[in-house]
């Protein structure tokens, strides 16, 4: 039976968390300064977690192994799964030629590729996030981006800068409902709370997409429809975790904000949307059909897409077909490691239980619309197959890189370094309200999920805020919403997008791209946190 320890250096919490942040120094440093290709990162961060956990940590060996192989399953299933479908929902739509009918589609909204960005990336980005989650967002939305001229370094910083405000209340709220069932608050007041914290950032992330997109410019020319988009869904955002219901936050918000921006869009267009077309797709969506498409090459250009969100509305809204699939979940105890592990405070540890969602995984959703795609679109069923293994096959590099990086997460988290680095920070008295954030950024950095940083350090957010006697639904709250920063410099996440960019191998130079705006967003958020905790506290729900 192995039990980690919180100070296993010396007794000393300070030294040990030093050491066991070292595998994240190691990725993030090999990454970002020395540009080494993303699987080689993600393999040298698991080698250290590895040599960590065994020398520093005394976990046995064999433990370790095994708890990287278990982190290495969830990598193939469901995220590396779910990014291989996705690319290949996409690609089926470029096989059967109707690639132009989709960019011309956009261009009937607005012909302007900036407005074009908050409509793809933010709202349908925002609705992606409420039922898939997972990384299916960035993916898909990066690609469209990609198909209608975006230059592919700039559509993937756009697609992650975009995925921070629904990211919280993702996949149905389960990153809030998972802190509520690990701390005992009700979900709906921790969703309340993310609720006054999470639009804050929805007001002005449209604006700096638009800024991302075409710099200076692009703000003086497009700031109204970045800001009634994002006001519009800040507003359905705070609302509905308020007064309506927390899991179909998302939902209302996405739909809320794209109904605001198609309403302005009406009355209002913006200026300079020629030049920017020029200058950032080179021309291309000139070379669209445009205004000559009829309603059924526009319903069949965005079929693929349409069937995604009836798919997934069906199966996360409609409770009897979402609890059949879920019943067939395959519940695996890790051979080896189930039993053999303790948490830290010395119960059973419940992480050692894979479980293999093989039909409700968001991956095999997206396969079954991947069928019907090739069904509608009539694509010859070997081309189709033919296609989806071509996907497999160029994902080979970036599919190691996410299992490396997921084994690294599983073992730094089994040995008890996450803990540790988590406890040390909360360590640090009255000042933890303004760094609570931090450790949600951290949890999805590492993990690239906030559901994970929720299990990891919910609990921990709770028992700090009891010891500096602050609101503990604040800073579980906060652990949430500071997660949706992490999502963007999170290696897993990273390399989802390069490969649906077209820019695998590529991690590094995406990374310093966002990573000025990740930190920008986040100490923005710790300073309204320890507000909130103090002056601000009016703020909160009662």
């Amino acid at each position: 039976m192995y039990q980690p320890l919180t100070a296993p250096i010396a007794d000393s919490l300070g030294l040990s968390a030093l050491l066991a942040a070292v595998p994240l120094l190691v990725v993030f440093l090999l990454l970002g300064v020395l540009r080494v290709k993303a699987h080689w990162a993600g393999l040298s961060g698991l080698a250290a977690a590895l040599l960590i956990a065994v020398l520093g940590y005394g976990m046995p060996a064999d433990l370790a192994l095994l708890s990287a192989g278990q982190g290495a399953a969830f990598g193939v299933l469901p995220i590396l799964w779910i990014v291989i479908t996705a690319i290949w929902l996409y690609q089926l739509t470029v096989r059967s030629g109707r690639f132009e009918d989709l960019r011309a589609t956009f261009a009937l909204l607005s012909p302007d590729p900036r407005i074009q960005a908050v409509v793809i990336a933010f709202c349908f980005g925002g609705l992606l996030e409420a039922l898939a989650g997972f990384g299916a967002p960035v993916a898909i939305t990066g690609m469209m981006l990609v198909a209608i001229g975006f230059p592919p370094l700039r559509a993937a910083v756009t697609v992650l800068l975009a995925n921070t405000a629904p990211v919280a209340f993702g996949a149905l709220s389960t990153p809030i409902i998972t802190a509520g069932e690990l701390t005992g608050i009700p979900y709906e007041h921790i969703g309340a709370v993310v609720g006054r914290q999470t639009p804050l950032l929805a007001v002005i992330v449209p604006v700096l997409l638009v800024l991302v997109v075409d710099g200076r410019r692009g703000v003086r020319q497009t700031w109204p429809a970045a800001l009634v988009t994002g006001v519009a869904f800040a507003v359905a955002q705070f609302v509905c975790a308020n007064y309506i219901s927390v899991p179909l936050t998302d939902i209302v918000s996405a739909l809320v904000g794209a109904v605001a921006l198609v309403v302005l869009l009406r009355f209002w267009q913006p200026a300079g949307s020629a030049e920017a077309r020029a200058d950032l797709t080179a021309g291309a969506a000139d070379e669209a059909p445009g205004r000559q498409l009829g309603a059924g090459r526009i319903f069949l250009a965005l079929f693929p897409y349409l069937l995604v969100i009836a798919v997934f509305s069906v199966v996360k809204l409609w409770e009897p077909v979402g609890e059949a699939l879920a019943a067939t979940d395959v519940e695996i105890p890790w051979p080896g490691l189930h039993g053999a592990l303790l948490s830290a405070s010395g119960e059973p540890a419940s992480s050692t239980v894979f479980t293999l969602s093989w039909l409700s995984s968001p991956g095999s959703l997206l396969l079954l619309c991947g069928l019907g795609v090739t069904l509608v679109y009539r694509i010859k069923p070997t081309t189709a197959l033919a296609e989806l293994g071509r996907t497999a096959v160029s994902m080979r590099w970036s599919g190691l890189t996410i299992v490396s990086v997921l084994a690294l997460a599983y073992v730094m988290n089994q040995s008890g370094q996450t803990t540790t680095i988590g406890t040390a920070i909360a360590g640090i008295g009255t000042a933890f309200a303004f760094f609570s954030p931090v450790l949600g950024w951290l949890g999805v950095a590492v993990t690239g999920s906030d559901t994970s940083a929720n299990a990891l350090f919910a609990s921990l957010q709770q028992v700090a805020a009891e010891r500096v006697g602050v609101d503990p639904a604040l800073l579980v709250a906060a652990n949430t919403s500071g997660g949706v920063m992490g999502k963007m410099i999170s290696p897993q996440n990273l390399t989802i997008v390069a490969t649906a960019v077209g820019m695998a191998g590529a991690e590094a130079k995406i990374l310093r791209g966002v990573l000025k705006w990740s930190i920008g967003l986040l100490l923005a958020l710790c300073a309204l946190v320890f507000l909130q905790s103090e002056v601000l506290s009016w703020m909160l729900p009662r």
